[in-house]
């Protein structure tokens, strides 16, 4: 005859049966939680000018073999803001825009400076002149003064589907002297190039083609300026 075992011993074995199984169904219901979290925040895409096109290299013969580039100057609220900027011109011109999943990988106007001083570099010395600070003495003389202001620096809709890379650079060509600067010229450049789509990476590749398109014409500017003041 089989041996029966106890009603206490048979009840205890069903109630730890009976934990196991609502433990693990109490892990799978945690495991399947956790699969539908929101997933974390996509971060912002990055932005920069991209490598220097070929055809920057072509620049004509220069009259200032020298020339000392002073710290781009930018509006005060944009200055250290690496925000890709949009504006709705046909809807409301006067509002400006940040995108908020794309970023410039630097602040616009250290992104400018640098392309625009490797496009000048193309056939001259291109110095430093820090803001506040004497351009630096080449041969015992004092090398002209650039200085620059970016005014525009935006992706513009004309449309719903319709964008340009707005740009405006106002230079200042400067003959620094110890009676005090002499202006050599001054000119403002207002370029727009069509995006090739309405998104922010179609904006920031238009707006790089405006910052080189607006090198060269800095550069055949400047061989049209008399290289001192008379």
């Amino acid at each position: 005859m089989p041996h029966l075992p106890r009603p206490a011993a048979k009840a205890k074995e069903n109630t730890m049966r009976a934990s196991t199984l609502w433990g693990a169904a109490l892990l799978a219901t945690g495991l399947s939680a956790c699969s539908n979290l929101p997933s974390s925040p996509n971060q912002p895409a990055r932005f920069d000018l991209g490598p220097l096109p070929a055809v920057a290299a072509a620049a004509p013969a220069s009259v200032h073999p020298v020339l000392a580039l002073a710290d781009i100057q930018a509006r005060a609220q944009n200055e250290n803001s690496t925000s890709v900027l949009y504006r709705l011109a046909y809807a409301d011109a006067n509002a400006q825009h940040a995108y908020a999943y794309a970023r410039w990988s630097q602040p616009p106007a250290v992104l400018v400076q640098q392309r625009l001083r490797d496009i000048l570099s193309q056939d001259r010395i291109v110095l430093s002149a820090e803001r506040g600070a004497q351009a630096p003495r080449v041969q015992g003389q004092t090398p002209p003064v650039l200085q620059l202001a970016l005014e525009e620096f935006e992706q513009v809709f004309t449309g719903s589907t319709a964008s340009v890379g707005a740009l405006r650079l106002r230079a200042t060509l400067i003959d620094s002297r110890r009676g005090g600067d002499v202006l050599l010229g001054q000119r403002l450049f207002a370029l727009q190039q069509p995006a090739s789509a309405a998104n922010a990476a179609a904006g920031a590749q238009a707006l790089a083609q405006a910052v080189d398109q607006a090198g060269l014409q800095l550069q055949q500017w400047l061989t049209q300026l008399p290289a001192k003041a008379p």
